[in-house]
């Protein structure tokens, strides 16, 4: 078991795109700045790196007036799906980035326990073939639903599988099992992406994604953490800037779960 307890850990850098989700922003910055100001994060050895994606309203002008972080404002090129100007944010910091490790963090992630940072560094340091250090959810379901919403979605797929091998009419079927780590916190070890000329947005795909499977051909490991135990450090609202963007109603599930976490963050506050 890795401790997470560290005496010397190493310089690393955050990332974040914002996208017209000021109150989101709001909140996940105030916390890491939190824990700044509490010394629990060492300003020597963490950069804050903030792309924002032309948001062109008050989240961008919030940004504008923070000076402990390092903003870079993108120009979006014509009409962009979400996951391609996110990817193409973070290839922005990317490229900016001098230190070896890089968290990805989204907006509506929230850290309450800052310990995960070294933590998951002990990770890397312990095995240099560590590219990446993840969790392949994005909440967490608990055992019981998590594992109901495995076995409904492999019956949901080999059915689809079955329907189409018939002729029949039918969605094409998704995977019934996660494979990815998802970028709404993940930590990479940057130095080994760019020894190969890697990037996070590539082959259109979802940022991170096609990093992943580049990955596992070789003998870099990704490394997967299971929610029951990354949830103790933060709180994720699931989808929440993609729900105040694309106009979700308030009685969408995941807007519901948005509010009632704000509502919790509101109290501890």
């Amino acid at each position: 078991m890795v401790s997470n307890e560290m005496k010397e850990y190493p310089k690393f850098s955050i990332a974040l795109v914002n996208y017209k989700t000021v109150d989101l922003t709001k909140i996940c910055l105030t916390l890491l700045k939190k824990h700044i100001d509490a010394g629990l994060l060492d300003t020597d050895k963490v950069d804050i790196w903030v792309v924002d994606n032309d948001s062109n309203d008050e989240s961008t002008d919030y940004l504008r007036s923070l000076d402990w972080i390092n903003l870079i404002e993108r120009k979006s090129i014509g009409k962009e799906v979400g996951f391609a100007a996110h990817g193409q944010g973070l290839d922005l910091i990317l490229g900016q980035v001098n230190t070896d490790y890089l968290f990805l963090m989204h907006t509506d992630t929230f850290i309450h326990d800052p310990s995960i940072f070294k933590l998951w560094l002990t990770y890397c340091q312990h095995n240099p073939k560590t590219a990446a250090v993840g969790c392949v959810h994005q909440l967490n379901r608990g055992y019981i639903r998590t594992t109901w919403r495995t076995l409904s979605r492999f019956f949901k797929f080999y059915t689809r599988q079955i329907k189409l091998a018939l002729g029949m009419k039918a969605r094409e079927p998704k995977p019934y099992i996660e494979t990815y780590i998802k970028s709404f916190f993940a930590l990479w070890n940057v130095k080994h992406m760019k020894q190969s000329g890697l990037t996070f947005f590539m082959e259109n795909r979802i940022p991170g994604y096609a990093l992943q499977d580049i990955f596992k051909q070789g003998d870099l490991k990704i490394k997967k953490i299971s929610p029951m135990k990354l949830f103790k450090f933060l709180d994720h609202v699931e989808a929440g800037t993609v729900g105040i963007v694309t106009g979700y109603t308030e009685q969408n599930r995941r807007v519901k779960r948005k509010n009632k976490l704000l509502k919790r963050l509101e109290g501890r506050g």
